[in-house]
Formats: C-alpha cells, sequence, structure tokens
C-alpha cells in the first residue's frame, strides 16, 4: 500500500482532541444535559469531520484554504454561531428546562465543526505532511480520516462520561451551561475578531 507516517499523525490528532476549543464546548455542554446529548452532540461534531474529510478528498477544502476571503467569511460565520450558542446557553441556564431534542444536540455539534475553520486547515494544511505523496491520495487521506472519526467518537464518549459525572444534578448543569455560556461567546468573539 502506501507509506502514511501513523505515529506523528497519531499524536497531532491525539493533541487536537486533547486541547478544548468549539467542538469540546459543545460536546461538554449536550453532556452537562445528558448522557445520550452528549452523544448526540458527538456524532453530529464526527459527521462534520466526515464532511470535511470529503471535502479535502475531493479539492474542495483546498480551494476554501486558497481563498483569504472564504476562509475569513467561514471564521465570521462560525464566531458569530458560537456566540449565539453561548447567549442560548445563558439563557437556558437561567431557565428551568434544559431540555433540547437529541436531532437539535447532533445539529449543534454538526454545524459547529462545519463551521470550524481549523478543521477545514487540518485537512489542508496538516495531512499532507503524513501521506506519502507517490500513493493514492484520496484514498490516504480517506484512511487518515476514518481514524480521525474513531478516535473522536471514542474521545467524546469518554468526555461524555466524564461531564456527566460532574454534571450530575441540576445545580450542576446549571453551573455548567453557565460556564459553557461564557466559553462559547469568548471563543466566538475571538474567532470573528481574528478574522476580520
Amino acid at each position: 500500500m502506501t507509506d502514511i507516517r501513523w505515529l506523528p499523525f497519531l499524536g497531532v490528532v491525539l493533541l487536537a482532541y486533547a486541547i478544548p476549543g468549539p467542538d469540546f464546548a459543545v460536546v461538554a455542554r449536550a453532556a452537562a444535559s445528558s448522557r445520550a446529548a452528549g452523544w448526540r452532540a458527538g456524532l453530529g461534531v464526527q459527521t462534520g469531520l466526515c464532511v470535511h474529510m470529503v471535502a479535502a478528498v475531493v479539492g474542495l477544502s483546498l480551494l476554501i484554504s486558497r481563498s483569504p476571503t472564504a476562509l475569513s467569511i467561514l471564521q465570521i460565520l462560525g464566531g458569530l454561531y458560537l456566540v449565539w450558542m453561548g447567549i442560548s446557553a445563558l439563557r437556558q441556564a437561567s431557565s428551568e428546562s434544559d431540555a433540547m431534542s437529541d436531532v437539535r444536540w447532533f445539529r449543534m455539534g454538526l454545524v459547529t465543526n462545519l463551521l470550524n475553520p481549523k478543521a477545514v486547515l487540518f485537512f489542508v494544511a496538516l495531512l499532507p505532511q503524513f501521506v506519502d505523496a507517490d500513493g493514492a491520495l484520496p484514498l490516504q487521506i480517506g484512511l487518515l480520516g476514518i481514524v480521525d472519526v474513531a478516535i473522536g467518537l471514542a474521545f467524546w464518549a469518554t468526555v461524555t462520561a466524564a461531564v456527566g459525572r460532574l454534571a450530575a444534578g441540576s445545580s450542576n448543569s446549571t453551573s455548567w451551561s453557565r460556564v459553557i455560556g461564557v466559553l462559547f461567546i469568548g471563543i466566538g468573539v475571538a474567532l470573528a475578531v481574528e478574522a476580520v
């Protein structure tokens, strides 16, 4: 087959998951609500990752990454979406009901990942460093993406279990929603300002 550089790739992927960002925040917020919600949000995030992988295989990610305007628009939209999610989390923390449908948690994870410009850059800037230039690039990118998705599913399951234990009880869940709401707003503003 090809000479994919698996060990460095695995190190980078594990490090990327370990550094909290928008995907982490949405899964943690969902998991504070319930384990099922955490799973749904994690599946949404990983579905977004699959979309990025397919885009990279067909070359769309490269086109987006080469256009500073497209990247800036993606970053601003992602930032605004995170601010909206943060405000929603703060509102929900002050209300009695924290119930959201499974579809909404999934969609929230999906959109958060799709609007994350760092996910696009991961597939365009980082992935090529781990593939064999003489091999079948779409196949290699696909394999690396599948491994990334599998690692992510395991990671989100762990995050969901850990946050679910920490947030057990309604007062802890409310505190988590507030903290994550503020994080969403902070990350969203930082993304949007960085793009301008």
